[in-house]
Order: C-alpha cells, then structure tokens, then sequence
C-alpha cells in the first residue's frame, strides 16, 4: 500500500510523490516564545516527529525544518514589562521548550530557523512582492494586496474572506491607516518607538507574522517542496497568506506540494483558554503524569482529529503506557531482543500498523496493535515461557513502540527502574500480602468502610491493585 496522506489543499487523501525520488522536504510552523509552551504546542511537535519518524522509517530521507518566531508583539510586551531585551525572553522560553520536547522524547528538527536571524531573505521576499505589483508601501507598513492574485484566496479553508474572517479570532491583521482595502495583510511594519527594527528600502522596521514562515521555509528547502505543516488554527490568515506570497514572489504554484494540519486540543469538552481557566501548560501537565504518558494520551487519536484532554483519557492512558513499559521490562530482562520475523501474529499485527500508519499517519490503528502484541507478550510471561518468542515480541514493541511511536524510555532506563521497583517491592511485599488478605475479608464480610481504608493506605504506599478473576494482583506504581 502507498503511503497517502490528507491535503487539506485538495481536501483529499493523495499518495505522497515527492519532488525528488526517496526524498521529503518538510516546514511546520513553530512556536512563538513568549511564555511557557501548552499542551496544544506538544500535539502539534509530536503529530510532526511521529509523520517524520513514519517517513524515514519508510525510507525516505527527511529534511525537517520548524522554526521560532522570535520577534513579535507579544514577546515585545513581555520584554518591556520585565524591562529586558526581547530576545531574553525569546530565548528563555526556546530553552523551556526544548527541555520539554526532549522530555516527550520529540527527535529534534534538521534545522531551527529564526525570524532574526532571517531578515535579509524577507527583506528580499517583500522587495519582489513590491517590485512585480503585488505589494504596496504605505506610511505605517508594506501591505500585500489581495486584489492581484484574488484566484489564490480560499486554498485552504474553500471559503470566502468574508467568511473566514469572523471566525479568524485575534489573527487577523487589525485595519490600518495605510491599508487600501481591510482584506490586505502586513509584510514589513514601521518601526515604533521602543521596538526592536531593522532597516529596509521602506524604513527601518520588522517584519509582519506571515512573511516569516513564506521566507524561512524558501530558504531551507528551495523554491519548491513537499509538505508545509502546522495546527488546524493557522489555516487562515496565515497559512493562506504564505500561498499568496510564495506563489506571487516566485511566480510559479503550488510551491507547496501537500499542505497538512493537526487538530486542536479541548480540554474537558471546551476550547482550551485562559479565559476559561481550562489552560494547560505543558509544564503544567508534567507534573500531573510521565512525559511518555502526556505523549502516550496525545496520540491516541489520529493527528488530524481533535483532542478532548480530561483526566478520564488521562488515567486510561497512564495504565496502558505503565502496563505496555512494564511488560517490555519484564521481556528485556528475561529474553532480550531476537528476530521477530517469522512469528504469524507479529507479521499480522505489522502489516496491520503500517496499513494504518500508510493510511495519513493513524497512530490510533499503531496503538491497537502495540497493546495486542504487549498482551502476548504478557500473556507468555504469566505462562512461563521462555522461547524465543518473548525475544521476538520484545523486539517488534521496541521497533514500533519504542522507534516509531516514541513511547518507550531507554532500555538501560527501563531496567534500572526495574531493579529499583524489585528492592522496593520485597520490602513492602509482606505487609501488602498482609494488607490484601484484610481487604479480601473485609469485601467477603461487605466492611466496605475498612476495605476503603485498606485500599487508601495501599495508595499512600505506592501499590497498584488489579483485581481479577484468579484474585487480586499488585506493583508498583
């Protein structure tokens, strides 16, 4: 099966034929650092590393571009209420971001373009855009204007302006006095006092929000390339506007090849926002769970699908990475690694992940077949085998789980973890036996009082019960 993957400028699934054969050139936009990054940020990095991750190990070479707008207002407004410079906060908060990225075990990106560090090619790009007509100086700015390419409008969202316009929320450029018509959009702004500018054939200033990313994905990935990525949010203004000016600038379309775009994030069924109290730092998130269980949470839907974050998809998530890590331990230490080929099941369930990893990125049909195999593999645990099927099994969770979905820690890790877990457990493990053979009383005799207190203090110790048919089973949490 070919690999297909969702234009959202076709508005259909495509199969992926890139511009040079075994090679993807692929820009998705990044963050603007001017406070801690949210968990909408983590779906957007991750829903890219496991595309990038599914590519290579398809077996394309992937040059993978994301960048930093690190000038902007926001981050201007920050800088002048602390009284430092603009790039202090910029840098702060790109620090903050990597650590947590490296956290979620987010592969870095082949390349980390800045807004500043870019300003001679956007110099460049407006003075095209100015020079063949499309663009316009005014007194406060150069503005592109909409009415020399008006077929290009729509793209993406398959709407008009005025449609689009009143959902746009905050995005969209605020009217100006230099504007000649409202539908046009910045690409150089005059510099006001106190602002960080630099000089122009216009006058000193700085840049508009979407000639940055038109420039900054041109020049690391040439005048034409594959995939230009980011969240749902930025289909409109940005992501249009970046056709228009691309397109215009170089005078040939589609610069872009395939357009794809991640859903949002809801939290408990709403909008996440600050109005609403609902807001979420990543941060925020890390310490409430593990980094590989927020990663684990953000991918149990397809990329494209919003996600609704409650505590309830939080909790299932974190039993089903803590059993999926668990049973992998428990594999490595007893058979290591082995040949997986050659086992029905595990052949079955691969063919099964990459017809939906094929499909644009399903990483709910990868999921599925991660937890069957880590079910077998559990399954030979509990049996006493010791064959070289659990070697096998071990491997194919490493391959897919660990290597294409990036939900495993190190194995060294994993098995430290381990032999700490095992010290502790025969220390605690006589009072817990202890303790459940109460709590086992006490239900027979309906005491649910007691049986609630015995459960509330095997919590406090750290003892995750399961109760099954053949009576109740503990670990540590």
């Amino acid at each position: 099966m070919a690999l297909r993957i969702h234009d959202t400028r076709s508005r259909s699934k495509r199969e992926l034929v890139t511009l040079e054969e075994g090679k993807v050139g692929l820009y998705a936009c990044g963050i603007t650092p001017y406070s801690s990054s949210h968990i909408g940020h983590a779906r957007q990095a991750i829903s890219f590393d496991i595309i990038v991750r599914w590519l290579r190990k398809s077996g394309f070479e992937v040059n993978y571009i994301t960048n930093f707008t690190d000038v902007d207002d926001k981050i201007i407004s920050a800088a002048n209420e602390e009284g430092v410079d603009f790039l202090e906060i910029a840098n702060r908060y790109i620090a903050e971001y990597f650590t947590v990225m490296d956290a979620m075990n987010v592969i870095r990106a082949d390349a980390y373009p800045r807004v500043t560090e870019t300003i001679p090619e956007i110099i460049d790009m407006v003075s095209t855009l100015v020079e063949s007509g499309h663009a316009y100086v005014a007194g406060d700015g150069v503005y592109f204007e909409i009415d020399t390419a008006p077929e290009k409008f729509g793209q993406l969202t398959g709407q008009t302006l005025e449609m689009v316009r009143a959902g746009a929320g905050g995005r969209v450029e605020d009217t100006g006095s230099g504007k000649r018509d409202h539908r046009d959009f910045a690409l150089w702004k005059m510099a006001k006092p106190d602002e960080p500018s630099w000089k122009s054939p216009w006058g000193a200033g700085r840049p508009g929000w979407h000639i940055e990313c038109s420039a900054m994905s041109l020049k690391h990935l040439g005048e034409k390339f594959d995939i230009h990525g980011g969240g749902s949010d930025l289909l409109f203004p940005h992501h249009e506007a970046e056709i228009f000016q691309s397109e215009c600038c170089l005078g040939h379309e589609p610069v872009v090849q395939y357009w794809i775009h991640n859903g949002m994030i809801n939290v408990d069924g709403d909008k996440m926002s600050k109005s609403l109290g609902n807001f979420w730092t990543i941060g925020d998130a890390l310490e409430q769970v593990d980094p590989l269980v927020l990663r684990y949470t953000l991918i149990n839907a397809p990329y494209r699908q919003p996600v609704d974050f409650n505590s309830v998809m939080v909790d299932d998530s974190q039993i089903h990475h803590g059993r999926l890590v668990s049973v992998y331990g428990e594999g490595l230490l007893l058979g290591g690694t082995g040949e997986w080929e050659g086992y029905d099941n595990l052949s079955e369930s691969t063919e099964r992940l990459k017809a939906g990893m094929d499909d644009d990125f399903n990483t709910r049909v990868a999921l599925v077949e991660v937890q069957s195999v880590a079910r077998h593999l559990r399954a030979l645990l509990d049996s006493g085998d010791s064959g070289n099927e659990i070697a096998a099994c071990v491997s194919w969770i490493s391959e897919f789980a660990g290597g294409t979905l990036g939900l495993l820690p190190d194995d060294e890790d994993i098995l430290l973890s381990m032999e700490k877990k095992s010290l502790a457990s025969a220390e605690v493990s006589p009072r817990v036996e202890e303790l459940l053979v109460e709590r086992e009383t006490a239900r027979a005799e309906k005491d649910w009082g007691r049986a609630d207190e015995i459960r509330d203090e095997l919590t406090g110790m750290g003892i995750v019960v399961e109760d099954g048919p053949d009576g109740p089973t503990w670990g540590l949490d």
